[in-house]
């Protein structure tokens, strides 16, 4: 029975343990990874544009539960320094933009908020002025036509909180989410043959 639980904690261990998904990257020197116009310092640095397009497109192509490990393939060997700093400044930037994202989307919220206030409001306005119309001369093929443009006019202010609430808000919190994602990412250098160099707190134990 002792044999069956301990499998049985095992087994549920391998499921929940995340699977590592790996993202490379070749590259001639470090530097091509960040931004060569930041004055920032090195481990503060911005992402190059080219490259962050090229990691963040193949993270979304990954698995949502996965673990992303980002593999890059240098002519020469950094430094054991280099190569924590240079993970350091990427899971920064990483935590940046999603700190951004995730007020981007709250921003959103707010907006969709306050679109539906309002839109309830002039909703309510013209739908009362529609009632107050088809009661005061219903003969009238003028008012009929202010009555039927305030229905429809209701109906349309409407549009902008339900395209927030329907379409809108689900690509940022997404977006945030994987900047989340990368934030914790590992990384790992491929040296032209050599051996796989990684940082010292993720080396394997052996």
């Amino acid at each position: 029975m002792k044999w069956v639980w301990t499998q049985w904690q095992k087994w549920l261990a391998r499921r929940n343990k995340p699977p590592v998904a790996v993202i490379e990257l070749k590259l001639r020197e470090i530097s091509q990874l960040f931004n060569s116009f930041d004055p920032s310092p090195f481990n503060e640095k911005d992402l190059d544009d080219d490259a962050e397009d090229y990691i963040v497109s193949w993270a979304r192509e990954l698995p949502q539960r996965s673990h992303v490990r980002l593999v890059i393939h240098l002519d020469h060997s950094p430094s054991q320094d280099e190569g924590e700093q240079v993970e350091n400044a990427i899971r920064r930037f990483f935590v940046y933009k999603a700190e951004m994202s995730r007020l981007a989307f709250m921003q959103l919220m707010r907006q969709g908020r306050t679109s539906m206030i309002i839109g309830l409001l002039f909703m309510s306005s013209c739908l009362g002025i529609a009632q107050i119309l088809a009661h005061s001369d219903p003969s009238n093929l003028f008012l009929q036509i202010l009555r039927e443009g305030l229905t429809v006019g209701s109906w349309v202010s409407l549009w902008r909180p339900l395209e927030i609430y329907l379409y809108g808000w689900w690509p940022l919190r997404n977006t945030w989410r994987l900047y989340r994602k990368m934030s914790r990412l590992t990384v790992e250098f491929r040296i032209k043959g050599r051996e796989l160099i990684v940082p010292p707190r993720y080396a394997p134990s052996g």
